[in-house]
Parts: structure tokens; sequence; C-alpha cells
């Protein structure tokens, strides 16, 4: 097993300056998938309307609401995950290429990790992204990360912390580094017929296998991102029991519902993978050179 040439921490550097450019779309997407009974109308609000009503009522400033905890959720979901992901794919090919299911447990482990680490931002991240849509008697009131951190811990004890974890750390998205490095070889040297280009180690090849690895993950865990936002978006005093959260919003919204929020999740999944690998393996040149 050879020694890491960059440091644990970079894909949590990389994961944050992706975050900051698409938070709007997190935003939206939460808000899609635990608020939609808020919005008029008998249709599920579109992803330009979600957003319109964010603008119109807060103006653009407010599609940054939440930033402090969604980088928090970088630097320990991202930063766990995919500097576990890299020890433990190292680990398990040595100096060989990875196998394919080499690749994929390195991520499913990796994310779980990642999972677990990330849990305590992913509920600040959603209560943030919701608290101007709520009553103001419901608002949880949280102005960063830190003291929503503390917060939380006072309200709810430590328990509170792990709200949700269960399908965080089941949800098949951890597992889209292993994807992205499955694409990244099959299209490693192979041409696309149709610009007749051939794929090379470069940002082409990056932006292409990420952008493959974000449709897939988007369509698989779609159903999963749902269930999570719903279960860690209330406090104590309201049902966290998963079958009783699925039940009730398939009887209420249809097996539609749980892909709430997809057009977002992939719009904002596709620019945020694409970006993260790239940042990911411009930081990684740089920290070698």
């Amino acid at each position: 097993m050879t020694k890491s040439q960059y440091p644990f921490w970079l894909g949590g550097v990389a994961a944050s300056m992706a975050a900051c450019c698409t938070h709007p779309l997190d935003l939206t997407k939460v808000r899609m998938q635990t608020l939609a009974n808020r919005f008029s109308g008998s249709r599920p609000p579109s992803t330009l309307h979600v957003l319109r009503v964010a603008i119109t009522d807060s103006g653009i400033r407010s599609l940054y609401t939440g930033l402090s905890a969604s980088i928090m959720r970088q630097m320990s979901y991202s930063l766990v995950r995919l500097g576990s992901y890299d020890e433990v794919k190292r680990y398990l090919a040595g100096d060989s290429v990875a196998t394919t299911g080499q690749l994929l447990f390195a991520a499913g482990l990796a994310g779980g990790l990642g999972g677990i680490a990330g849990n305590p931002a992913d509920i600040l991240l959603v209560r943030m992204t919701t608290d101007q849509l709520r009553h103001p008697s419901e608002r949880f009131g949280y102005s960063n990360a830190l003291s929503g951190l503390v917060g939380l811990v006072k309200q709810e004890g430590l328990k509170g912390l792990f709200r949700g974890l269960g399908t965080n750390t089941s949800n098949l998205n951890e597992r889209f580094p292993g994807r992205y490095d499955f694409f990244k070889q099959h299209l490693l040297g192979n041409r696309l017929p149709v610009l007749d280009y051939q794929f090379h180690d470069g940002i082409g090849l990056h932006c292409t296998a990420s952008v493959s690895a974000g449709f897939v993950a988007t369509t698989i865990c779609a159903p999963f991102d749902v269930m999570k936002s719903r279960l860690i978006k209330n406090d104590q005093s309201h049902n966290t029991n998963p079958i009783e959260v699925f039940l009730k919003s398939l009887r209420d919204e249809g097996p539609r519902f749980l892909f709430k929020g997809w057009t977002p999740a992939f719009i904002r999944l596709g620019p945020n993978t694409v970006l993260l690998f790239v940042f990911y393996e411009q930081l990684k040149k740089l920290w070698k050179t």
C-alpha cells in the first residue's frame, strides 16, 4: 500500500468550494422535499416557483440561508467520506487498479462513516434552509451553524444529533465516489464517437465521469434523500418513526413523493459533483507540485 500524497482533509475543502457555488439549489431541493404543503395550489411546487418565492419574500441573499451549515456538513461529512474512501481504496487495491467491487465497498464504508460524522450538520442544514417558510412559532432561529449546534444539544440532548441517522448512513448516494471512479476508469482511453473525442486524464474526463455518477446517484438515492429530510426537519415533539412517516406520506401524496425535489437535486448534484471532483483533482495536483 502506497502512502497518500495529499492530506486527508483535501476532499472537505474541495466539497466546501463546490457547496458555495451550488447552495441555492440545495436550499430549493430541501424546501421542495419538506415543505411542499406550505405552498398554495394542489400541484407540487416547481423548482422555479420555490426559487421565486424565496427571492420575492426575502431577497436574493436568502438563497444562501444556511450556508454555514452547508460548509460544516462538507467539512465533516465530505471530509470523512472522501478521505476515508481514498484510504480504504488504496488499502484494498495496493499498487493495482481497484476493481469495481473494491470501489463500491470502499465507497459504501466511507459513506457510512461520513454519514455519521455529518449527521448533526445535516440536521442543521435542513432546519436552517426551511426556517423562513415556517410559522414564526415553529422557527428554530439559528443564526449560524455553531449556534444551531449548541441550541440543538440544549433542546434535544445528545440524542438529537443522531436524528435521521439510519437513512443518512444507508443512503446509496454515499457511494458516488465509487461511481465516479468507475466511470473514470471505463472512459479513460476510450473515444466518444459523436464528438470524435479521446478521453484522457483531464477536465473533460473529470466532468463526464462526475455528471454520469451524479445522474445515477440522484435517481437511485432520491427516496432515501426525501425520507432523510422529512425525518430530521422537525423537533422532538413530532413523529420520527420512519415507517409511519413513509406510510403517511404515501397515503397523502402517492408514490411520487419519493422523487420530490429530483430536478433541483440533479441540477444541484450535477454541477456540485462536477465542481467537487474538478476542484479535488486540481487541489491534488497543486499539492503534489
